[in-house]
């Protein structure tokens, strides 16, 4: 599509726009008396309209019922953990048994760590990106530590090439071909939520089960924005958080992969809890540990009804609206951004200031579009944020930009465009 920076032209993609009716089931906080532009749906969603219903379904059943509300409430609270199962394996590209909704991210990073990460002598190494997200290094290290190994000879780290700013696919390969006698994990986040990038899973997974090493993705920033299809890649488990593209809201319940394989595996090690058993013993309190053949199995603790509840409401529009739709919208959504960001870079000539650190090539980048500031960065940010556009800013000059399908429009893209030519002229 040939694209055109103007009002009108973002107006005609937005009358095309067949998912546009979607945006006014969602809450977007007050800017001057006016609706904010938010582009920063990569760090926290917006709130769907619904959600407040969701909630306080549940709020008044424990008020009526109390304990029986487990059995009696509208949508009883034992097996509540199902009723999100089957809309999150479609987004996930799973098996509905192979998902499973439980826990925080990182929590979840470590439960499947126990399970998946089994270093021996001669095949302890890991592999992650060398820019992950602080909270999945950090649970790297400690998972080698625990097991007796040294970190800095344990993590093997992805860097770009000197001179580039993201990870090329081929030196992912190689780096599993260099290792392969020594690895036992390869875990990834993905995109990675830095510069955007998205990583090829498919071509990673296979490369890593040709090393006899288990693969891993944590998708904090993949899930509901990324086209997913974990059961036919034979990802191995992923992890994801629930409050970026998914707006469960502020740290909402996360969620879990485990391929099926691993799933009717009942002898492998896990820590257990009580939810995790199988439900037709679960309440006669068996001595011993009976797994279900599930990703239920690596549950702990009872569900978390209310957080569950307001995820629920999302997993709804998510359904209603269509996963492949999405991904189209996306697709076009994250064309225009870059062609209006580099309209506004050539117009105020700012090649040397601006640059567009997320991969080019379509199946490298999915909503967010990271932009490298080297000169007033954050002055750059501050005005933006003065004219009620919510972007992303991240140490140590980077402004992230992400519209979501679900909510942003094309006219929200172009006036972006406007205000970024504005703060580019200010801020030379």
């Amino acid at each position: 599509m040939q694209f055109i920076n103007s009002a009108d032209f973002a107006a005609q993609l937005d009358e095309q726009d067949n998912l546009k009716s979607f945006r006014q089931q969602f809450l977007f906080p007050q800017h001057q008396h006016k609706d904010v532009i938010y582009f920063c749906g990569n760090s926290l969603g917006l709130q769907p309209k619904q959600t407040r219903d969701y909630v306080l379904q549940e709020l008044n059943d424990w008020k009526n019922f109390g304990v029986e509300g487990h059995f009696m409430a509208k949508n009883p609270w034992y097996p509540y953990h199902e009723f999100l199962r089957d809309n999150m394996a479609l987004i996930a590209g799973a098996m509905p048994s192979e998902t499973v909704v439980m826990n925080s991210l990182t929590a979840n990073i470590h439960f499947m760590l126990v399970s998946f990460y089994k270093p021996t002598s001669s095949r302890f190494k890991i592999i992650c990106e060398g820019s992950a997200f602080p909270s999945d290094q950090y649970a790297l290290q400690t998972q080698v530590k625990f097991h007796g190994f040294n970190p800095d000879e344990t993590i093997i780290e992805l860097h770009p090439r000197s001179g580039e700013y993201t990870i090329r696919h081929e030196d992912i390969l190689s780096t599993i071909t260099k290792h392969k006698d020594e690895l036992a994990l390869i875990f990834l986040g993905n995109p990675n939520y830095y510069t955007g990038q998205v990583f090829d899973m498919a071509g990673i997974t296979q490369a890593g089960h040709a090393a006899d090493a288990l693969v891993g993705f944590d998708l904090a920033h993949g899930i509901g924005n990324l086209e997913l299809h974990l059961h036919d890649w034979n990802v191995d488990f992923a992890v994801w958080c629930s409050y970026k593209y998914l707006n469960a809201g502020p740290g909402g319940v996360a969620g879990a992969f485990v391929h099926q394989k691993h799933c009717n595996n009942t002898e492998l090690i896990r820590f257990a809890g009580w939810w995790g058993n199988d439900p037709q013993t679960r309440f006669t309190m068996p001595h011993d540990f009976i797994p279900v053949k599930s990703a239920d199995a690596w549950q702990l603790s009872n569900a978390p009804v209310l957080p569950m509840a307001a995820l629920r409401a999302s997993l709804e529009i998510f359904a209603e609206a269509g996963v492949q739709n999405l991904i189209k919208k996306r697709k076009l959504m994250n064309d225009f951004l870059r062609f209006i960001i580099g309209d506004i870079i050539s117009k105020t000539n700012s090649e040397k200031n601006i640059i567009m650190i997320t991969p080019e090539n379509e199946s490298e980048r999915a909503a967010q579009v990271s932009m490298l500031c080297k000169h007033n960065g954050k002055k750059i940010h501050g005005y933006l944020t003065e004219q009620g556009i919510i972007a992303d800013w991240r140490e140590p000059e980077v402004l992230r930009i992400a519209p979501v399908p679900l909510y942003n429009s094309f006219n929200d893209i172009y006036q972006f465009g406007k205000c970024l030519h504005e703060a580019l002229l200010l801020n030379k």
